[in-house]
């Protein structure tokens, strides 16, 4: 028996919008991670981009548990002392929300080339709205997968 190794020709991709309204960020992440990757598919093969095109809405109604909403992120300019940082709650609240998702999900992936390309297939958006109707895109519902999925919040 010879091991399977998949081409582009055996690639499918497939369009996929999932609502992020209740769920909870951490995972939520790790769902879009293992379909960006393409690991949900038996002829996964670990150096092909053969995940699907992932769109999550409603980004801005990610649920968070415990305390992490007021755990920073830190990122730095490249100058002395330019260490900066950010609540999740602030970035939550401010003009770009859909960067905590990204982040989360962007952390769930190894740090190669790969994980790169891997993201362009990523599209997020603060809304309910998108402009993908075109792609047909399948609904995933992510909340109903587990119980543990979801949190009402306080």
């Amino acid at each position: 028996m010879k091991t399977f190794s998949a081409t582009p020709a055996d690639i499918d991709k497939k369009w996929i919008v999932i609502d992020a309204e209740g769920v909870v960020l951490g995972r939520l992440a790790s769902i879009v991670a293992m379909r960006l990757r393409g690991k949900h598919k038996p002829s996964f093969t670990p150096h092909m981009d053969m995940g699907d095109n992932v769109i999550i809405v409603n980004a801005d109604k990610i649920q968070l548990t415990g305390k992490k909403r007021d755990e920073n992120f830190y990122w730095h300019t490249g100058h002395p002392g330019g260490i900066k940082s950010r609540t999740k709650a602030q970035i939550l609240e401010g003009a770009h929300p859909e960067r905590v998702v990204y982040q989360a999900v962007k952390r769930m992936l190894p740090g190669n080339r790969l994980s790169r390309q891997v993201l362009t297939n990523l599209r997020i958006y603060a809304s309910a709205e998108h402009p993908h109707d075109a792609q047909n895109p399948e609904v995933l519902d992510v909340k109903s997968k587990n119980s543990k999925n979801t949190r009402v919040s306080k």
